[in-house]
């Protein structure tokens, strides 16, 4: 039975070898290649932090001011965020910059050098569920080693949708 068992995982796994080699391909056979184009993205932000402490190095002062800490605890970002990758020609990246208003691209990006660009956006006819936007909140600010809190605050329903972040090489 032991060796029935081996001969068939030898078999199995010669298969999967075989079945994952990888051919080249040339330039120009990939050129004649289509499919359809873009990456889509969705997430659901459960982006949990326990705190963050800015403290003030400085020595005090003969008033006594200096030094100490202020600390934002219990941070948290929840809802969705849906975005798409497409990649991008030169023209039609310009094309897209100069529909956002961006007014001259070439002092970023190199209309003679410049290549294809990757884009990343977050379309803005995707349909969220109400109350399902991007939250932002911080449960307690402290200062220093007090345990009083002066407050909480929130940033609720925050809409990305219609943002677009572009990445290419130079």
């Amino acid at each position: 039975m032991k060796l029935i068992t081996t001969l068939v995982a030898a078999a199995l796994s010669s298969l999967a070898l075989s079945a994952s080699a990888m051919t080249p391909i040339q330039d120009t056979e990939l050129s004649a290649v289509t499919g359809q184009d873009g990456v889509s993205i969705f997430a659901n932000l459960n982006v949990k932090m326990d705190s963050f402490v800015y403290t003030d190095t400085d020595p005090l002062d003969a008033n006594g001011l200096g030094g100490g800490s202020i600390s934002f605890n219990g941070i948290k970002a929840t809802g969705l965020i849906a975005a798409s990758i497409d990649i991008l020609s030169k023209n039609s990246f310009l094309q897209a910059a100069g529909a956002v208003g961006v007014t001259n691209p070439g002092t970023f990006y190199n209309p003679q050098t410049g290549g294809d660009v990757v884009q990343i956006a977050i379309p803005a006819d995707v349909q969220v569920a109400a109350g399902k936007l991007l939250n932002i909140s911080v449960d307690a600010v402290k200062m220093g080693n007090n345990a009083a809190s002066f407050g909480s605050f929130a940033m609720n329903q925050l809409d990305l949708r219609g943002t677009q972040v572009w990445i290419w090489a130079h």
